[in-house]
């Protein structure tokens, strides 16, 4: 798997591991962005990488982490600044690059709202400023406080320097009594002239663009110097209020321009994506002449109140989305196809490139997906490119949008030179020598090596320090390979982290004494992994890194288990189930190919009936239990089963384990609701909310959401067209109620 093999022909261990690139990745751009106020990237590059973290998402959402792109709001606030806690959070949002993203938008909303495509949905569409976002708190009309975004959660309060701006007002008339307006501080394109003009007089750098210079303009520690630097500021959203401004958000607009503020006057309002893509293509004509800097237009839900049903994930709003403008692309030569070898095992080609400047950055790496995509097909076998395929000495097209690293898209053949060979792609592992075997249906090669593949023992490190799961201070991906090849003091496996210490004391040679170590750093990282022998259940079974459970997953998992000892005895008491799924599902193929052959009708289910016919009912007990959890199936059953079942393996989890205290997930937070530790099963037609709004309301109130009905099924919520399921809670006498049974038990009538 390469980190630009199309999301399309991703499996979900494949995913697991992009996201947990991508999340690196991006967590480095967004402090170099947000804090350091430096990037390392275009903003192509970075509307690049989060739309292949949301594609991913989109295809795989039991996967997503919390250190993923759509987990994170800006960076950590910078030292020098006093810290303020955001009373809103203030989020960022989603993406859209195509027209087709915005209909899917629209489609999206609809659909969790439960409106047919006829249905009037109105939605403004506003310029996205590039600049920095600000939060400013009024209080009985005076300004108070402000804020940058930080975070998302902490921001870095700049009041002195906000009350430099011309555009923010030190005093409000007929405001309410408490008003956080937030928007973009920017700076125009003439006093960004202006301003490096100066600077280059003055014998100091110019500033790289224009958010640079007033992202370093508010964030300065004297006044002084923010008072002298060209600020404006479009408002353009609230935070805490404590009265509403207007029913719809062209109305709260509308609100904030009377009370003073700058809002944009190209912000219009919109009947469905037909209109909304037509006002985007009217900005866009209009970008180079506007006098500031946009990179795409804004999209959001005109009311509301509807705004406030859909509420919001964990850091983005579902009624909202950023249609960005589109990335550039730039041509030059391939070098030489490489081949890394990721934590699965998988062979991913990467271009290496003649440097070529795309969108402000300079590529020299391209990613080529898989041996297909090379080839000029895609995983169905149908042409891709034409049917070019793509080999060492080609003249090649970059494209950087929607990947963690560009893309090879195009093949210039008038430029082949004539000796160019066709690729071979490799059937051993670079790293150590296994098989690489591609299985049927897969996309990507896979190492055979496994524990003995350096790369995928450091990769497995790599996932097991990373953010969302042990998240150790001081041991990040450099230290990991630092350690791995280190003799004295190996970290091999993720319990070899738990004895460095104890080996350290033990060895003549000590970690403070390597480059870069000192007593006072080697002291911290000992300390810093005593702290992290105490760890909640969810971050350890995603810290395993098993195929399929992503951070989603591993809380689904941990909250539906609670301690880690249910969680193994259920597996290890499912894996005949497992053993019998995947010989039914082998079973089934056969018989589909009989069946053809034949000229009949596949008999599937006696099929499968029989594999399953002689399963010992404990182990059946047990697979419904790891297959019942709402949104957890088979694939990840058996993932789970495979790993646990492994000799090696499970004997490296064992010996983790042994070294740690496992916090059983917490009890809901929600204690006095009704539904509070009950398992719930909704089925049939549900008229009042649409099924995501129901789990994601029972799951509020610390209910567990169950997508089969057993033994332990506490509650069956039953609407117009119950079948399979209603039935076995009556046999099982599990109490049932209708939907308007449902909201008045939950108080929601």
């Amino acid at each position: 798997m390469s980190a630009n093999t199309p999301t399309r022909d991703l499996s979900q261990d494949e995913a697991q591991a992009e996201l947990a690139r991508l999340a690196e990745v991006l967590a480095k751009a967004n402090r170099a962005y947000h804090t350091k106020d430096a990037p390392e990237i275009s903003d192509a590059e970075y509307d690049a990488l989060k739309r292949r973290n949301a594609e991913i998402e989109a295809r795989f959402p039991h996967l997503k982490r919390s250190d993923s792109p759509s987990e994170q709001v800006g960076a950590a606030p910078a030292e020098g600044f006093s810290k303020v806690t955001h009373a809103v959070a203030m989020l960022s949002l989603s993406n859209a690059f195509d027209d087709d993203d915005v209909t899917e938008f629209d489609g999206r909303i609809r659909k969790y709202l439960g409106l047919d495509a006829k249905a009037p949905l109105a939605y403004t569409a506003e310029p996205k400023i590039d600049g920095l976002s600000l939060s400013l708190r009024y209080e009985n009309g005076v300004l108070v406080q402000a804020a940058t975004r930080g975070d998302g959660a902490v921001g870095e309060n700049v009041t002195a320097n906000a009350r430099t701006i011309d555009d923010v007002p030190h005093r409000l008339t007929d405001a309410p009594d408490v008003l956080e307006v937030r928007g973009e501080v920017y700076m125009s394109h003439p006093d960004f002239e202006a301003l490096n003009a100066r600077q280059v007089e003055a014998g100091q750098n110019p500033f790289a663009n224009p958010r640079n210079a007033a992202a370093g303009s508010l964030r300065q520690l004297d006044p002084s110097i923010t008072r002298a630097r060209p600020l404006r500021f479009f408002a353009y959203a609230w935070g805490a209020l404590s009265e509403p401004l207007s029913d719809t958000q062209n109305g709260a607009i509308a609100r904030l321009e009377q009370l003073g503020f700058q809002t944009n006057p190209l912000t219009e309002l919109c009947d469905g994506p037909g209109q909304m893509i037509a006002h985007y293509r009217h900005i866009e004509q209009q970008r180079a002449a506007l006098g500031y800097d946009i990179d795409g237009v804004v999209y959001k839900v005109n009311d509301l109140a509807l705004q406030g049903r859909l509420g919001f994930r964990s850091t983005t709003p579902r009624w909202a989305i950023a249609h960005k403008f589109p990335a550039e692309l730039a041509w030059t030569r391939l070098e030489a196809i490489d081949i890394q070898v990721g934590r699965t095992g998988a062979l991913s080609p990467v271009a290496r490139l003649t440097p070529v400047t795309v969108g402000g950055v300079v590529v020299s790496n391209a990613t080529l997906h898989n041996e297909d995509y090379i080839a000029g097909r895609d995983n169905t076998g149908a042409a891709i490119r034409d049917g070019k395929d793509i080999r060492v000495g080609d003249w090649v097209q970059v494209y950087r949008a929607g990947d963690v690293i560009p893309k090879v898209a195009d093949v210039d053949l008038s430029k082949r030179p004539a000796n160019a060979e066709r690729y071979t792609f490799p059937n051993l592992c670079p790293e150590c020598g296994s098989d690489a075997i591609r299985e049927e249906g897969d996309a990507v090669a896979r190492c055979t090596g496994g524990l003995i593949c350096p790369a995928q023992a450091v990769e497995k490190l790599k996932h097991f320090v990373s953010r969302a799961a042990f998240d150790i201070e001081g041991l990040g991906a450099k230290q990991v390979e630092m350690f791995y090849g280190d003799e004295q003091l190996a970290i091999r496996e993720p319990s070899d982290i738990f004895t460095l210490q104890a080996r350290d004391a033990g060895n003549l040679t000590k970690l403070a004494n390597r480059d870069g170590w000192g007593d006072k750093s080697a002291e911290n990282l000992f300390q810093a992994i005593a702290e992290k022998r105490d760890i909640p259940l969810k971050r350890l079974i995603f810290s395993l890194g098993i195929r399929h459970v992503g951070e989603v997953v591993a809380a689904d998992l941990a909250r539906h288990f609670g301690t880690w000892e249910a969680l193994i005895d259920t597996v290890d008491r499912a894996a005949p189930a497992a053993q019998c799924h995947l010989q039914a599902d082998q079973a089934e193929a056969q018989e589909r190919i009989a069946a053809q052959a034949e000229g009949r009708r596949a008999r599937i289910k006696p099929t499968r009936d029989a594999v399953w016919s002689g399963l010992d009912p404990k182990a059946k007990s047990a697979w419904d239990a790891l297959t019942g959890i709402d949104g957890i199936g088979a694939t990840v059953a058996v993932a789970l089963v495979t790993t646990f079942q492994q000799e090696a393996e499970r004997a490296s989890i064992d010996r983790l384990v042994a070294h740690l205290t496992i916090a059983p997930e917490d009890a809901p937070a929600d204690t006095d609701s009704p539904v509070a530790g009950k398992t719930v099963v909704f089925t049939g037609t549900l008229e009042k909310m649409t099924r995501a709004e129901a789990k994601a309301r029972a799951e509020s109130l610390g209910a567990k959401v169950s997508g089969s009905v057993s033994a332990k099924t506490d509650l069956l919520v039953a609407g117009p067209g119950a079948g399979s399921k209603a039935k076995k809670a009556a046999e099982l006498g599990i109490e049932t109620l209708d939907e308007d049974g449902w909201l008045d038990l939950i108080g929601a009538s």
